[in-house]
């Protein structure tokens, strides 16, 4: 009985630890887990491209905000596609809270900082003076880390290869492709601005032919009533002898 006894008590040890030892190691990943998450999947990345198109009610203002590492290029610009007269307020914040892009009411601006402190920057569209018309504004935003051709270059040197000249080379031409996709956002935003005022021509256009074949009708048919109306004769009136 005694041996027995002693038997549980072992088993009894063991599973408590074992238990012990699961709790740990989730509570462990779930933690692990969660840090990963706070951080967002580009932060990693040489370079990030983003375009957006939203809509801005009428008397409404929109806030977004883009994370940029700490030496990276921000780059963001705005264009106003359709709706009302074309213009809206812009205004960038930094990660301090500061406003280093006033807000201006124009159809299109940008904005960029090349040397970003690090946080998240706040980048609005106010629609507020627009009482009756909503916007649909195209956003662009490039976050874009010069610095990580060097880290490298670094990488490149404890190997022992003189890589100075090719790393020189990658940054101008990624610099010059960053600059490209700016230059090609312009472009979107002009093709879309000129779609939609032919979208909004050819509506007006064929909302007024239609209406005025409608006034033409109903002219058409008045007039045509009323010239028979002349030449109705009664038939009942009496002949005096």
């Amino acid at each position: 009985m005694r041996l027995t006894w002693q038997r549980r008590d072992d088993g009894l040890s063991i599973y408590l630890l074992l238990t012990i030892c699961f709790i740990l190691c989730g509570y462990l990943i779930d933690t692990s887990c969660g840090q990963e998450a706070q951080q967002p999947w580009y932060e990693n990345l040489p370079a990030v491209a983003m375009d957006y198109k939203v809509h801005i009610d009428a008397g409404k203002e929109d806030c977004y905000h883009q994370y940029v590492q700490a030496g990276a290029t921000f780059y963001v610009s705005f264009s106003v596609v359709r709706g009302g007269d074309g213009m809206a307020g812009f205004a960038v914040r930094n990660p301090a809270g500061e406003i280093v892009k006033p807000y201006q009411w124009q159809a299109t601006a940008d904005y960029t900082d090349q040397v970003s402190p690090g946080g998240y920057y706040s980048v609005c569209i106010d629609n507020q003076f627009s009482r009756f018309a909503g916007k649909l504004v195209n956003i662009y935003i490039t976050v874009v880390k010069y610095d990580a051709w060097d880290k490298y270059a670094k990488e490149i040197e404890q190997l022992q290869l003189n890589m100075q000249n090719f790393t020189a080379t990658i940054g101008t031409v990624e610099r010059n492709i960053n600059d490209m996709l700016g230059y090609q956002a312009h472009s979107r935003h002009r093709e879309a601005r000129d779609y939609a005022l032919l979208l909004d021509n050819n509506s007006y256009i064929q909302t007024f032919s239609v209406s005025q074949i409608v006034v033409i009708l109903i002219t058409c048919s008045i007039q045509v009533f009323f010239v028979r109306k002349l030449f109705d004769v009664k038939s009942n009136s009496k002949s005096r002898i």
